[in-house]
Parts: structure tokens; sequence; C-alpha cells
């Protein structure tokens, strides 16, 4: 997460032999970033939340110099991911801090699914990862756990969910253009998985222009998995996205 820097400075202004006027005032410690984005497929872990179709997401965060943040995202999907609800909100807050190199960061996600009627939806996910930047590059580690929940549960009572992954992203000097891959595994089963776990990757490309940012990735795993409507929503498929950054 991004984090703000307290730079507290004071500038006199001197006029022949008049007292000092005026100081600039503090730099805020507290640092509110955002977006909104609209997506041709919402794919979560590789599998498609929105029948393969469009989605609306927009997320904004409150980060501080010490390296805490607290995060809402949300994203339209389809009522066959959570018992009928046609969104999911994600709650999270966290702790980021760099040593050299490398960036760790800690914390918890919640998934709520506003309008599930009732149903136990909703669970916790701990995750932690490490980053490290190398020149133009970035390769990151992450891990994130969900505890057993009934939520989780594909028949057998409260069941978890672990998942790992690696990322590689670079920025190509002086374009504004970036490239990423991303190879993840999901542990099951739980409802996550729906049976057992399966291999999720993605290669993609960005093109960045002022507060903008394009996107086209291809999305794959080894699952077959269909929805309501027949579709294979863990097949290959090519994700495009626009995201303005606030």
């Amino acid at each position: 997460m991004r984090k703000s820097i307290l730079g507290l400075s004071a500038v006199a202004l001197v006029a022949l032999s008049a007292p000092a006027l005026a100081q600039d005032a503090p730099t805020s410690e507290i640092t509110v970033t955002g977006n909104a984005a609209v997506v041709s497929d919402y794919r979560f872990r590789g599998i498609s939340q929105t029948d393969k179709r469009f989605a609306l997401q927009g997320g904004i965060t409150v980060a501080h110099a010490s390296g805490f943040y607290a995060s809402v995202w949300g994203s339209s999907i389809d009522d066959y991911v959570a018992a009928g609800s046609d969104q999911e909100l994600d709650l999270i807050g966290g702790y980021s801090k760099t040593f050299g190199a490398a960036t760790v960061d800690v914390g918890v996600l919640y998934y709520y699914y506003p309008g599930s009627g009732g149903a136990n939806t909703d669970f916790v996910e701990p995750y932690a990862s490490i980053k490290g930047t190398f020149g133009p590059a970035t390769a990151k580690l992450s891990v994130a756990y969900a505890p057993k929940a009934k939520a989780l549960s594909v028949g057998n009572g409260k069941e978890d969910n672990f998942y790992v992954a690696g990322d590689l992203s670079a920025s190509i000097p002086n374009t504004p253009l970036g490239v990423s891959a991303h190879l993840g595994h999901s542990y099951g089963p739980s409802y996550l998985t729906i049976g057992k776990g399966y291999t999720d990757w993605n290669v993609g490309a960005t093109y960045t222009w002022t507060h903008l940012t394009f996107g086209i990735s291809y999305v794959d795993t080894d699952k077959a998995l269909y929805s309501p409507s027949g579709r294979n929503i863990s097949k290959a498929g090519v994700v495009g996205s626009v995201t303005a950054s606030f």
C-alpha cells in the first residue's frame, strides 16, 4: 500500500527588516487513494464471479505514515456467487513496512456479500506477502488462509482454504507500458475451490495515460467449473479493463 511521510518545514518570508510572516503547512501523515474500474470479466483466482460478463469495481484506501492502512473495495458479481447477492465488499485492514528493497505486508480481509438473504456467505481471510523491487521489476510472494467457516463448506461442515501465489511485474523503461505474470494455487476442498484444489495463472499488459490505466490479460486455470447458465467460468479467457486512479 502507498504511504506518505510526514514532512514538517517552515520557510521564513523576509522583506528588508520585516519579521517572518508565514510558514508552510505541515504535510499530512495520512494518504487517501482510490480507484474506479470497468472490467470485461471479474476473475477471482481465475474463476469468473460475473458469469464472464462485465463488472463495475472501485475502492478507497486510507494509509498512515506508520504503515497501517484500511481499505474498502467492491465489485458487482453474479447471483450464483453468494446466495443471490449481486455485490461483493472487501473490508481490509493491514500493516506494510519496507526493509531495504523488500516490503512486508500483513493484514486481514473480510469478504462481505450484502443481499445474500441471511445465508452463510461471509468469511475472513488473513494474508501476508513479501515483495522485492529490482530495477523496473517487482517480484511478490503471497499467502492467504481462510479459517474454517460455514461459508466455505461444500457439505462437510465448516471448512478452510489456503492460497499461495507468486507475481512478477515490470514497467518498460521510458514508456507508459507495463507487463505482469501470476501463478497461484488454491488448496481445497472448500467453497472457494468447489471440490479439490486447482491452479490459476495469467499474463497481462497495461498502458497508463495520466490517471487512466488500460489493461488486458489472458487468464486460465486447470479446473472445469460451470455456472447455472452453463458457462465454463474457469475456462481460459481474455479480460480487459479500464481503471481510473485518484
